[in-house]
């Protein structure tokens, strides 16, 4: 058994390498799941593992044939299917040498899959559309799950994308990470966000959660007639963050936020009209998986907190609240509703 494991981490090591070569060879391996890698595959297996006798490759093949009953093919390749675009845009992409004029190539390669994706998956679903395996079963899509597909797809490309939180949308509007985009470096040293959620691929989100160290909220900044990023501003305004300085979440981060939703949407769980004891438990054991996976991921140890208060568990809510606090406050920015909670929960443990 060990001896398998280490052949199958060799294998994801040189896999991460061959897409990790050629002009975004910078990016952190820790960012890369290219579509067709075993990390990507990990994503759709998880997402399968409770409906047996489904097969996690049954994903791929669905994606293929959709692809290949499309009329909309990118232009100059419609006889190729979806892993042929993939090598062929790849070549085609590290042949360019001139940085405006990669920038401006990739950006056409985001506009076509902002709207491929919309076509293969057209229904949007926030109770079932995280799970790769509800886009073969339903045709159901989410903001997370279009852009880890959108970010793979990419990678398997050689751009150098990966995917971000939104924590301030177009609007100006404060959400809890409560929406995610794909975050595209450009050769050209400005960066853009391509969104399936919006009916154009490129989106002017006002607050972002991704990486500078560690996790960091940030504010992007705009030219004034386009969607580019030019450079990026801490959540405070005290500190400018070059565009080559910031990057996507991490590997670890993906994995963990599919898990989030799984306890996010459970059946009878937090969000539900009544919840159940059942229905907490397995919220529960899925948050708890997601922050085992990421300790540092937020939302999620938040949602553990109150998922722990809904159960009963005040004083286990108390501890994952308040560190959801810290980590908030670390990486730049507290939302209403974590403070609201930890200040209600330590009213019912004093109260007692």
């Amino acid at each position: 058994m060990q001896y398998k494991n280490a052949i199958r981490l060799a294998i994801l090591d040189l896999i991460i390498t061959l897409f990790a070569a050629g002009p975004t060879a910078s990016r952190s391996d820790a960012e890369m799941y290219p579509y067709l890698s075993a990390r990507f595959s990990q994503l759709v297996a998880e997402s399968y593992q409770d409906q047996n006798p489904a097969d996690a490759r049954s994903f791929y093949r669905w994606m293929d044939r959709a692809y290949k009953g499309m009329h909309y093919r990118f232009p100059g390749n419609q006889r190729l299917g979806l892993e042929g675009l993939l090598r062929s845009k790849k070549r085609e992409l590290g042949r360019i040498n001139d940085a405006p004029k990669r920038a401006r190539a990739e950006a056409e390669v985001c506009a076509y899959l902002h709207k491929v994706v919309k076509k293969l998956v057209p229904r949007f679903s926030l109770d079932r559309g995280f799970e790769f395996s509800n886009v073969v079963r339903f045709g159901e899509r989410q903001c997370f799950l279009q852009s880890v597909l959108i970010a793979g797809l990419l990678q398997g490309m050689g751009v150098d994308a990966g995917v971000v939180m939104v924590s301030r949308n177009t609007h100006g509007e404060e959400t809890n990470n409560g929406h995610a985009v794909t975050l595209v470096k450009l050769p050209s040293g400005q960066d853009i966000i391509v969104d399936a959620s919006e009916p154009e691929p490129f989106a002017r989100q006002q607050g972002l959660f991704a990486r500078f160290g560690g996790y960091r909220y940030v504010v992007p900044v705009y030219g004034n007639r386009a969607d580019n990023i030019l450079h990026y501003k801490t959540a405070s305004g005290n500190e400018e963050i070059a565009t080559a300085s910031l990057r996507p979440l991490d590997f670890s981060f993906i994995r963990s936020q599919f898990w989030y939703y799984r306890g996010e949407r459970a059946k009878g769980g937090l969000l539900s009209t009544a919840p159940t004891r059942e229905g907490l438990e397995a919220a529960a054991h899925s948050l708890q998986t997601s922050v085992r996976l990421c300790p540092d991921n937020p939302l999620a140890v938040y949602m553990l907190g109150r998922t722990y208060l809904a159960q009963g568990r005040a004083d286990q809510a108390a501890g994952q609240l308040a560190q959801a606090c810290r980590l908030y406050s670390r990486f730049g920015w507290v939302p209403a509703g974590p403070k609201e909670y930890l200040s209600r929960t330590r009213q019912q443990a004093a109260s007692r």
